[in-house]
C-alpha cells in the first residue's frame, strides 16, 4: 500500500524556516514524480514545487521561488521542502503527493496526483 506521510509543520515567525519531510512507504520515491502542494484556508489547493522523475528536475512556483528548495534522499525514501524567508502568505497545510508511475512529468494540476499524505500545517505568524 502506498503511503506518503508528511511532517516538520508548525508555527513560525515571518523570516524564519522550517523544512517539511515526505516520508513514503510501500513504494519507493524515486520511481515517481513527487510534488509539494499546499492549501490555505477558503482558497484552493495549488502547486509549489515538484520533482520529475525523468531527470530529477525541480521545479517551483513564482510565489516560492528563490526561497524554497526541494530535495531527495532516496536512501531514506524522503523527500524535503527547505522553507526560508517564510511570509504569513506562506500559511497553509501543506501536502506531498505523487503522481502515478507511468508518469515521468511534473504538472501543476492537483487531479494529476494519485497519492496523497494528510498534510501538516504551516502556520508563518508574529
Amino acid at each position: 500500500q502506498l503511503q506518503l506521510v508528511e511532517s516538520g509543520g508548525g508555527l513560525v515567525q515571518p523570516g524564519g524556516s522550517l523544512r517539511l519531510s515526505c516520508a513514503a512507504s510501500g513504494f519507493t520515491l524515486d520511481y515517481y514524480v513527487i510534488g509539494w502542494f499546499r492549501q490555505a484556508p477558503g482558497k484552493e489547493r495549488e502547486g509549489v514545487s515538484c520533482i520529475s522523475r525523468r531527470d530529477s528536475s525541480r521545479y517551483y512556483a513564482d510565489s516560492v521561488k528563490g526561497r524554497f528548495t526541494m530535495s531527495r534522499d532516496n536512501a531514506k525514501n524522503t523527500v524535503y521542502l527547505q522553507m526560508n524567508s517564510l511570509k504569513p502568505e506562506d500559511t497553509a497545510v501543506y501536502y506531498c503527493a505523487a503522481r502515478s508511475r507511468s508518469n515521468y512529468y511534473c504538472s501543476d494540476y492537483v487531479a494529476s496526483f494519485s497519492y496523497w499524505g494528510q498534510g501538516t500545517q504551516v502556520t508563518v505568524s508574529s
